[in-house]
């Protein structure tokens, strides 16, 4: 019996972006050891570039998916983990991005923050040694929906499938939209692990 076909978007998305992928985990590092210091600055990037993010990908969404985004928006909990360290907010300025001409583009942005709540979980399980357990200790981004977020990201995956399909411009801005996000993302981290961390007055 032959196996079902993988998904067109979702097949071409985990190949454009594996080596992307793999170099932004290695910059993280975000394991047991990690100190509390470097993990604040992890946050403190992740902050600056979902700040810009989100509107550029609600800029380049249709408006009847508007709600859906926000309501998948994680933003609340890194919050949450930057008063727990006692950290300032950043301008959103400070981000990169990625260009986002077309649905199919955000969708293949949408993609890595999506994937990054499913690798969230693992994290948090790592980190729960070194900060504890539970959204009151730092750790609550990564965390993030806790059970529900197989179920979100299941739901995600259907919904890329439809939003980008099998039309090879799609899938391209697809791609291209994810591997600069990717890219993006590390490149405003590793900013922020460059500079210093500003404590909350």
């Amino acid at each position: 019996m032959e196996a079902a076909p993988r998904p067109a978007a979702l097949t071409a998305l985990r190949h454009a972006t594996a080596a992307s992928h793999g170099a932004i985990e290695s910059l993280l590092r975000l394991d047991a050891q990690i100190d509390r210091d470097r993990y604040a600055a992890i946050l403190c990037g992740f902050d600056v570039f979902l700040s810009a993010w989100e509107p550029a990908v609600m800029s380049a969404l249709p408006e009847r998916l508007h709600g859906g985004f926000m309501a998948r928006s994680r933003r609340a909990f890194l919050h949450q983990d930057l008063a727990t360290l006692g950290l300032e907010r950043t301008p959103a300025a400070a981000a990169a991005l990625p260009n986002l001409p077309s649905r199919a583009a955000a969708f293949g942005s949408m993609y890595v923050i999506e994937g990054s709540a499913l690798g969230g979980q693992v994290i948090a399980r790592q980190l729960a040694g070194r900060f504890g357990e539970g959204k009151g200790t730092g750790s609550a981004y990564f965390l993030g929906w806790g059970d529900l977020t197989g179920r979100m990201w299941r739901e995600f995956r259907e919904q890329l499938e439809i939003e980008v399909g099998t039309d090879p411009v799609d899938l391209e801005a697809a791609c291209v939209a994810a591997v600069q996000t990717f890219d993006a993302l590390a490149s405003t981290v590793r900013a922020r692990l460059d500079e210093p961390l500003v404590l909350a007055a």
